[in-house]
């Protein structure tokens, strides 16, 4: 039986729009062994932006409240750090500053943003990936959102959520691949998406192991090993899973890459875009992905619209 004619209710939190049809018109596509467009199984992979896709990313991102968190503890103890940037905002509450940094890191100015870089790799400096995890994990768990006035937990968004579990009931391998930071996400993909820690690709420190009499540990070093974001989401892809995507979604400029990845004139395709413009249930917003949007149409890429093709957001 094709998606589109499945007994049981898909995609429940998604209206009945030319948008639900394409994806669900999609995997009936890739999946019908007698049709023209038939995609093996082990070639049905499909990754994922996480923030501002896969869970919400305003009015800050949510590692980036973590981030700060830890911030504001370093500087309890070294002072000398608040004098300068990232370090400075962090303990001023200047939350304007790290979103600026972001916007302007997508318009290709990357000033502020290595800044923010260095200071995140330096907070974590010397910190074991468990001790990271175990913190991050806890964050998530007991931090709440300052203005949806939920926890970051369930900031999720539902209609994704079951189109990742759609596309694993036909034999997708769905893959996170996130700008933000892969061992932030790790400790609660699975919970949240159904996604296992080892299909989470992202940003991360340089990671050193230190030996002991108790079987050592692997330590963040103090600089970047990678940023996950632009021409390197392909990469870390193809690093990771080894396959092309046949399908990638995004929201964002720093998607574009990945969006084009998973075009391939052999076989078929799909990107998707998500467009903020529901202010009522989320935010209305888009900036960082005026780039994005203005090549959609000419790459064929589907816009999901929040506001016109979801019924239910978190």
């Amino acid at each position: 039986m094709s998606a589109s004619e499945s007994s049981q209710p898909l995609l429940p939190s998604w209206r009945d729009t030319a948008t639900r049809r394409a994806i669900l018109g999609f995997i009936d596509r890739v999946t019908d062994e007698d049709g023209p467009d038939y995609v093996a199984p082990e070639q049905r992979i499909a990754t994922f932006d996480n923030d501002g896709t896969l869970w919400c990313e305003k009015p800050m991102y949510i590692q980036l409240a973590f981030i700060l968190e830890k911030m504001v503890e370093r500087v309890a103890a070294n002072p000398e750090l608040g004098k300068r940037q990232p370090w400075k905002a962090a303990v001023e509450r200047h939350y304007a500053w790290f979103g600026a940094a972001v916007d302007k890191h997508y318009q290709g100015d990357e000033s502020d943003v290595q800044a923010l870089i260095a200071g995140i790799v330096q907070t974590f400096a010397g910190v074991t990936v468990e001790a990271f995890e175990a913190q991050a994990s806890a964050f998530l768990r007991s931090a709440s959102h300052p203005t949806l006035g939920m926890p970051y937990s369930a900031c999720t968004y539902k209609p994704m959520v079951e189109l990742l579990d759609c596309l694993a009931a036909h034999g997708f391998t769905t893959y996170i691949a996130s700008a933000g930071g892969r061992d932030f996400v790790r400790p609660v993909s699975n919970e949240l998406y159904n996604v296992p820690r080892e299909r989470v690709i992202g940003s991360t420190a340089s990671l050193q192991y230190v030996p002991d009499e108790a079987g050592g540990n692997v330590v963040h070093l103090a600089d970047l090993d990678i940023l996950a974001d632009g021409p390197a989401k392909p990469v870390s892809i193809w690093s990771r899973v080894g396959r092309r995507p046949i399908l990638a979604a995004g929201n964002a400029n720093g998607d574009i890459q990945m969006l084009q990845y998973a075009e391939d004139p052999a076989r078929p395709s799909l990107g998707l875009l998500l467009c903020h413009d529901d202010e009522t249930r989320e935010f209305a917003y888009t900036a960082a992905a005026e780039q994005a949007f203005a090549m959609a149409q000419g790459r064929g890429w589907t816009i999901i619209s929040m506001h016109d093709d979801w019924s239910t957001v978190f």
